[in-house]
């Protein structure tokens, strides 16, 4: 882990992870367990982050994030690469990365370039599997838009989540049917259009809930993410996330707001047995 009673920055840092590290999941996390305390994350930026965008890879990796462009280092030999992240971090004794890494122009450079052009240590991480599945960013956001964010979240090692500002929604859900924070989820990829059983974080607090993706097919048809707090627990916010824990269902058409009623009040009592405990349960190691 970093050491966070000092500043951690290019000219102190001594070890480094370089990817995507696009959903710092189970398979990244091995990367992080060999940097140690001045440690932080090379971060190859292409711009289409969607599981943890932007700095909440730092948020996820407890480690600092220095992004650089692709498109600027694309063209790069591997020796004008490995130049570069010597001449960015001074003290850079150690490079880590996973068993499938490429680098240089047309990703022509390996891991055995690596260890030949870089003078210190290099520590290759073999594949990490989950219940004897490969943990791949790619993988995981197959099964987000599959809407198995259950099995997303075993990948990952945590619940699935986004974040949004709380913005005005058609109205009809504290007067008609149930309160709902309706949100603008932007950078990150939405799970598939449904119910799904969730926890919705506002500030420090983490409630129980169940939250809509998709089109108000029985209503405006607009679409729309919105979460509603269980227990009717009176709250107001600017901004919230909401982790998922399982799809309850597709999304469906009622012919009159009490039949859509009535059905979000099963939805309600399906999430019930569901908000209360993390359920991240299996084996992971390297494959075989």
């Amino acid at each position: 882990m970093p050491n966070f009673s000092t500043l951690l920055t290019k000219d102190n840092i001594t070890a480094v992870a370089i990817g995507h590290f696009d959903g710092v999941h189970r398979g990244h996390k091995q990367l992080l367990k060999q940097l140690g305390e001045y440690g932080g994350l090379v971060v190859i930026d292409k711009n289409k982050a969607n599981i943890t965008p932007g700095l909440k890879r730092a948020e996820y990796s407890n480690y600092p994030c220095f992004f650089y462009d692709f498109e600027s280092i694309k063209g790069l030999s591997g020796e004008e690469f490995i130049a570069l992240l010597k001449r960015d971090f001074k003290n850079l004794k150690k490079i880590v990365v996973g068993y499938d890494f490429r680098f240089g122009r047309n990703r022509a450079w390996d891991k055995h370039d690596l260890k030949r052009l870089f003078d210190g240590e290099v520590v290759v991480v073999d594949e990490v599997c989950f219940n004897c599945m490969g943990v791949h960013s790619s993988a995981i956001r197959e099964l987000i838009k599959q809407g198995d964010v259950s099995g997303a979240n075993r990948l990952i090692g945590r619940e699935y989540s986004i974040e949004g500002d709380v913005i005005s929604g058609q109205g009809l859900g504290s007067k008609e049917l149930v309160p709902t924070l309706n949100l603008d989820v932007k950078s990150y990829l939405l799970p598939k259009s449904g119910v799904y059983a969730t926890r919705t974080r506002i500030g420090y607090a983490t409630y129980g809930s169940v939250t809509f993706i998709g089109n108000r097919v029985s209503t405006d048809g607009k679409f729309s993410v919105e979460t509603h707090v269980l227990d009717e627990i009176d709250v107001s916010a600017s901004h919230v996330a909401v982790c998922f824990i399982k799809r309850l269902r597709d999304n469906m058409k009622f012919e009159n707001l009490n039949e859509l009623k009535a059905r979000i009040e099963l939805d309600i009592k399906e999430a019930r047995t569901m908000v209360g405990v993390c359920e991240l349960y299996g084996s992971e190691g390297p494959c075989k």
